[in-house]
């Protein structure tokens, strides 16, 4: 169990962990979904191609949008690419860095369905069962059937139990046939898709690892401001809703009082610091209004400095005035090595 507590805090450490986290389970799950997942080829030659690459590709898609789903980065991505330009502009580099960063997470889950599909072979053997070359591995020269006949026999390659043309090609030639073929392509679709990962790590920080960085932080950033500004909402609507609340009992126990009813006196909730939290923003109309100019005109990346005290006319102009020395107090101490 403490691994496992270990390994849910290195998810939680911070945004990219926990998306990686949450890609390696997709990919588990999609290999899960297709070893738990039932193949049945119709074996009709109309049928065979669209049903097999069906399967083949249709899955991955589901997966790579569910990827996009999951990732929370995506609304993020939205609201910056839509919001007006303000006071803060947008930076394409960042919202392109997001993108490729959701991408390619999004794409290991497909890229595992795929690997896992093609490495078995069904799909490959449904789709091109009718392709088979009987002239080099069976009895192209059979005379008794027509080309629409042989076409539907081969159609009937992935089902063995209904299979009837041992005659024109044994089932087990051209399913082995298929398959090597199948697994020729999955291991090459996984050098591929290998190799462009080692290259998109390695060769990046070559080219452009300044402007990367940058993308990086300022991505990192609107992460983390976001997740501040949730926060501050949140903790602003507590603190609205216990003076609110606070208020209105208030105000019930000075009605019930004026209608002669005698109530147990209670000590009043101290609601003073719920006040302070609530920074002036006492009603409905100013917070909608804080809410839309945070989304229309967020405050520019610019730190400015506290501005010096004004009350003696120093503020911004020469130095500060000069007060008279305070006479210092000097005291020794002594220390015993007792």
């Amino acid at each position: 169990m403490d691994k496992f507590r270990m390994i849910f805090q290195f998810f939680q450490s911070n945004q990219e962990s926990f998306m990686n986290g949450i890609c390696g389970i997709m990919a588990l799950a999609s290999t899960q979904m297709y070893s738990a997942f039932d193949f049945n080829c119709p074996c009709l030659p109309r049928y065979n191609l669209a049903y097999g690459l069906g399967i083949l590709l249709v899955p991955p898609f589901i997966l790579f949008l569910l990827g996009f789903v999951l990732n929370n980065n995506i609304s993020m991505l939205a609201e910056e690419w839509r919001r007006p330009q303000g006071q803060r502009g947008k930076d394409p580099a960042v919202l392109r860095y997001m993108f490729c960063s959701m991408a390619q997470r999004a794409m290991i889950a497909p890229a595992v369905w795929v690997s896992v599909t093609l490495l078995d072979g069904k799909c490959i053997t449904c789709a091109f069962c009718t392709s088979v070359p009987v002239e080099t591995l069976g009895n192209g020269s059979h005379p008794r059937l027509s080309q629409g006949e042989i076409q539907r026999v081969l159609a009937r390659i992935p089902c063995k139990e209904i299979y009837n043309g041992q005659e024109l090609i044994a089932n087990e030639v051209a399913v082995r046939y298929l398959r090597c073929i199948s697994q020729a392509l999955g291991w090459c679709f996984v050098l591929l898709m290998t190799t462009l990962a080692f290259l998109v790590r390695s060769l990046r920080p070559c080219f452009s690892q300044a402007a990367f960085l940058k993308s990086r932080y300022w991505s990192h950033y609107i992460d983390i401001e976001r997740k501040l500004f949730d926060e501050t909402c949140a903790e602003h609507a507590r603190s609205f809703a216990k003076v609110c609340i606070q208020q209105f009992f208030e105000g019930m126990s000075t009605d019930l009082v004026a209608a002669r009813c005698h109530l147990p006196r209670k000590a009043p909730v101290d609601t003073g610091e719920a006040a302070e939290k609530l920074l002036g923003i006492t009603d409905r109309g100013t917070m909608n209004m804080v809410l839309k100019s945070w989304h229309r005109c967020k405050p520019p990346l610019h730190l400015h400095p506290p501005a010096p005290p004004t009350e003696n006319g120093w503020a911004g102009e020469g130095q500060p005035p000069t007060h008279p020395s305070v006479p210092r107090r000097e005291t020794a101490a002594y220390y015993s090595s007792v």
